[in-house]
């Protein structure tokens, strides 16, 4: 087994491991606390599917760099391989008992993104993808869609924590899609809203000031799967999760022009 196996064996064990936890708390009492605005919520399920996933990385893997959603970066000198775990993405559907989250595992080698895990606990569905090996649902291969029409597509988004205080809202860039796409969905986890992308439930998907940990699974998931990953402008998306344009590969040019759409729009209005 080489060591890339290996390193993917681990993390989807990990990811059913915090999924099991995740799906027992689901519905159940739970301890809501707030972090960067009062729409940002953390819970101690959070809290305990990321102790269960750094503790195991520390021993197994001590050589290791990881950056995780509730503990920061642990930066281990020399390290070539970094887990970047949001160990419960979908937090606030998980504390309102809506049915849509799940862990999110990436690995990246020297700073490329090269594994990608997404476990989604209530539909029993694991995501998984190897640079260069394919993306799989299950076991199975998936692909992206082959839909090149913009109008009869169905892509996603997100709104991002601050979107009470900032004017970068998300909504000049919602108002555009709705014009161009056959219909927007906006479930609440960019994880698996990328993983959606991959099997093709969902034609395209954006949203901006994300985060390294929701984008670090899904991303390379897309990729394997026949999609294109880019930042708004079609260049390389950002490791930063602060851009994030993932489509079939055929309506992304469709989508990059609706992007420079509210661009212009939100300029003129601000002019």
């Amino acid at each position: 087994m080489s060591e890339t196996e290996r390193i993917l064996e681990l993390a989807t064990g990990l990811a059913r491991e915090a999924g099991a936890i995740q799906r027992e708390r689901w519905g159940t009492e739970l301890q809501i606390s707030t972090k960067s605005a009062d729409v940002d919520l953390v819970t101690e399920v959070d809290r305990a599917c990321e102790d269960l996933i750094v503790a195991a990385l520390e021993r197994e893997r001590p050589a290791d760099s990881i950056l995780a959603e509730e503990g920061g970066l642990r930066e281990k000198p020399g390290s070539t391989w970094r887990w970047v775990v949001d160990p419960l993405d979908g937090t606030t559907n998980f504390a309102h008992s809506y049915p849509c989250f799940c862990v999110s595992i990436g690995v990246e080698l020297e700073g490329e993104a090269t594994v990608g895990v997404v476990y989604n606990p209530i539909m029993d569905e694991l995501f998984h993808a190897v640079r260069g090996g394919g993306a799989f649902l299950n076991g199975e291969p998936i692909h992206a869609t082959r839909e090149t029409k913009l109008g009869r597509s169905l892509v996603a988004t997100g709104f991002a924590y601050d979107r009470r205080k900032s004017h970068r809202d998300n909504l000049t860039e919602l108002a555009c899609f709705l014009d161009r796409a056959r219909a927007i969905r906006r479930d609440g986890s960019a994880a698996l809203d990328l993983c959606a992308v991959a099997c093709g439930r969902l034609d395209g998907y954006w949203e901006f000031k994300l985060a390294p940990w929701d984008v670090a699974g899904g991303r390379v998931i897309v990729e394997e799967a026949g999609g294109r990953v880019s930042d708004f402008h079609g260049g390389p998306a950002p490791a930063s999760g602060a851009q994030m344009l993932a489509s079939n590969g055929g309506i992304h040019d469709a989508m990059l022009e609706a992007l420079a759409a509210a661009r212009e729009e939100d300029a003129e209005a601000q002019g």
